[in-house]
């Protein structure tokens, strides 16, 4: 039941507002949590965080605590965090860090506290921005709407099988990957197998959410060699279940639909600027007027769409 959406900008510009509205018109698809993963311009040195804590009465020694480990691996923090409250028990943080010597090595030790600190996402270009409630009250809180950027995904949540806290929300960061981020509507039903299959591997998952399972399943497949469009290719026969997810990085937007085609995904592609939602009215939201409106209806589709109006970024075929 959740809601999907994808945007892409023609040129830098108020990539969150965008999102915020194709999220706002798909809310009756699940209000327990909202998220994005927004792509502004990259850092030449250093990584974007965005974390959450789970008891603001032990911001600073999680703070501390979590400083300490990034001195461990040659970092530190460049500015001092800034941290978002309300009434809620959790906390977010935004953070820039200086480069860890190995990002993987470093992820590995940071989770070690993530029981109570964890990190959501960590990228050049790439916030994750999830919590729950409805989009509005998720961009109010963190300020979604003035985020500048060339792309980003969103996401409507109603809960089914795992838990509704903040950080069980979509979109997910493929830890240790930097800059990778997922939304998907649907269910896989191997979840536990593949899980299982990749943590023998050294992966760790810190929710229950099968959504968890695909971004880091990808972006493993890309690891040993596999393109983007043939990891995507590949999950529709490999990943058991009825799901359609859309998957970034700095450079493109993938997706992929599963045998069956129960998950719908439309889009408006005009120029280089692109708004993909599970609903029609939702990216009519973005493209007001007459507009073609491509419904990717079948079934094991998959397809990129790359990002080309940014000078930072390059075009991928």
């Amino acid at each position: 039941m959740c809601g999907i959406a994808g945007r892409i900008m023609d040129s830098p510009g108020r990539v969150g507002f965008d999102l915020v509205d194709l999220m706002d018109a798909q809310s009756h698809r699940g209000a327990d949590s909202t998220g994005f993963a927004i792509y502004g311009a990259p850092l030449e040195t250093g990584y974007i965080l965005r974390c959450m804590g789970f008891n603001k009465e032990s911001i600073d020694s999680d703070l501390d605590d979590f400083k300490n480990i990034l001195r461990a691996h040659g970092s530190d923090f460049i500015d001092e965090p800034d941290i978002i409250t309300d009434d809620a028990s959790h906390y977010c943080v935004r953070a820039i860090i200086k480069d860890p010597k190995n990002i993987a090595d470093w992820v590995r030790d940071a989770d070690v506290i993530s029981d109570r600190f964890e990190v959501q996402s960590c990228g050049r270009s790439l916030e994750i921005i999830k919590d729950t409630g409805d989009s509005a009250s998720v961009a109010d809180k963190h300020g979604v709407r003035d985020m500048v950027g060339t792309h980003g995904l969103g996401h409507a949540r109603l809960a089914t099988e795992s838990s509704v806290l903040p950080n069980a929300s979509h979109p997910f960061w493929a830890r240790p990957f930097p800059d990778v981020a997922i939304v998907h509507n649907g269910q896989i039903t191997d979840y536990y197998t593949k899980r299982d299959q990749l943590t023998r591997q050294g992966y760790r998952f810190l929710t229950e959410n099968d959504s968890e399972l695909i971004a880091v399943w990808v972006s493993d497949q890309m690891k040993h060699g596999a393109t983007m469009e043939e990891a995507l290719a590949s999950s529709i026969d490999s990943i058991d279940g009825v799901f359609t997810y859309m998957i970034a990085d700095q450079h493109r937007i993938g997706f992929a639909k599963d045998r069956f085609a129960m998950k719908p995904i439309v889009a408006v592609e005009e120029n280089l600027s692109l708004a993909a939602a599970t609903e029609e009215q939702a990216v009519r939201r973005i493209f007001k007027g007459e507009h073609e409106i491509k419904n990717y209806d079948g079934p094991s589709l998959t397809g990129i769409w790359p990002v080309v109006g940014n000078a930072n970024t390059k075009k991928v075929a």
